[in-house]
């Protein structure tokens, strides 16, 4: 009895164990999960005060302003003096076409020219002569019509005085108070003067008309400022025309419009190129920023010049910051080269985005237009005030 008693007690231990042991692991498991339930709450409380206080987008880049170098004239290309990756100066030659005809036209215009010219000189001589030529006629002729004025006015009392000698010594002649020779006399010397009279009045209308005719020959002088008018009126023409050929020999050699860098080029040397074919992509690195599309029902949480942390994916280990100067006025899709039309009548709202503009500072010239960007914009800090 006593061996079989000593038998039952251990198996009564052995038996009461696991229960034991069940009790303790359930109580181990619990805390683990109560670890993880505070982990996830604090994790997700963590989360919902980041996105109360920051405004994130994962699809952002870098952008400035690509400028597209074109031709204005057409030609053959003679020489490209940059390469891809190169920088340049504002002014520095990029792409040189041919010039050769432009400046063989430049040449014939510039010929034309001193032509011009030289046909203005000769009428400008002309016309002085022809100025100097009849004023001095007609002050000759107008000294003759002076004289032959004198001169009449003289005879013509004379005339007047012997006409009435004459009458008078015919009433005595009828009385026989005179006789035949003094009234014969008297006729001769009326006769004279008459004729003199006549011909100083010719005379007279003579040098009228060479006065009047001097005065049609200074009318020349009207034809030949007329001349030199349309001369003038060339010259001018052709001045365009050489100014405007000075423009097409200038457009033949292509600068950079900024400083810059050539993102990339079109053209080959030999290649013909047409009048407004692009040539060549230019950027001003130093003039960069960030384009961020934000959803527009986190848009009202934005202002101007607000605080933006920047992460560059070519540069995850390097902060930046930069600060928002403009919020778009219209969403990305009133952009969109084909429009969205609804025919079928069948809706589905989608959440628009608005495109947010940020500054930031280039950094050596790393940051590139269409870099992938992460911001982070603190909507709960003010702006600074200016």
């Amino acid at each position: 009895m006593p061996d079989s008693g000593s038998s039952d007690a251990p198996e009564a231990a052995s038996t009461a164990a696991p229960p034991k042991a069940r009790r303790r692991g359930i109580g181990i498991g619990g805390a683990v999960v109560l670890l993880i339930i505070i982990a996830a709450a604090s994790l997700g409380g963590w989360e919902f005060t980041q996105r109360m206080a920051f405004v994130f987008e994962e699809d952002a880049r870098v952008h400035a302003d690509l400028i597209t170098v074109s031709s204005r004239v057409e030609g053959w290309v003679t020489d490209i003096s940059v390469r891809e990756g190169d920088r340049v100066d504002k002014g520095a030659v990029i792409v040189k076409i041919d010039e050769r005809e432009s400046r063989l036209t430049l040449d014939q215009m510039m010929a034309q020219m001193d032509g011009v010219k030289a046909e203005q000189r000769r009428v400008a001589a002309e016309k002085n002569l022809v100025d100097k030529q009849t004023q001095s006629r007609k002050a000759s002729e107008s000294a003759r019509l002076d004289a032959a004025k004198v001169v009449v006015s003289s005879l013509k009392p004379q005339r007047e005085l012997t006409a009435r000698e004459l009458k008078r010594t015919k009433r005595l002649f009828e009385k026989k108070v005179v006789s035949r020779r003094q009234l014969d006399q008297a006729e001769t010397q009326h006769q004279r003067i008459d004729r003199e009279y006549r011909i100083a009045v010719a005379e007279m209308k003579s040098a009228e008309a060479k006065v009047l005719e001097a005065e049609a020959e200074r009318a020349m002088l009207d034809v030949l400022e007329g001349d030199l008018g349309m001369l003038e009126q060339r010259e001018n023409e052709y001045s365009a025309k050489i100014a405007q050929r000075h423009v097409d020999l200038e457009d033949r050699i292509i600068k950079s419009p900024v400083n810059g860098v050539i993102d990339k080029t079109f053209v080959e040397i030999g290649e013909f190129v047409e009048a407004g074919q692009r040539l060549a992509l230019v950027h001003d690195p130093e003039n960069v920023w960030i384009e961020a599309n934000i959803k527009e029902t986190e848009i009202r949480r934005l202002v101007n010049d607000q605080v933006v942390g920047i992460t560059i994916d070519a540069y995850p280990d390097e902060v930046f910051e930069g600060r928002i100067v403009n919020i778009g006025s219209a969403t990305t899709a009133e952009f969109a080269l084909l429009p969205t039309p609804n025919p079928s009548g069948n809706f589905t709202k989608i959440t628009q985005r608005l495109p947010v503009r940020i500054a930031i500072e280039q950094r050596d010239g790393r940051l590139r237009p269409g870099m992938m960007v992460e911001v982070k914009i603190a909507t709960g800090q003010k702006p600074a005030e200016k």
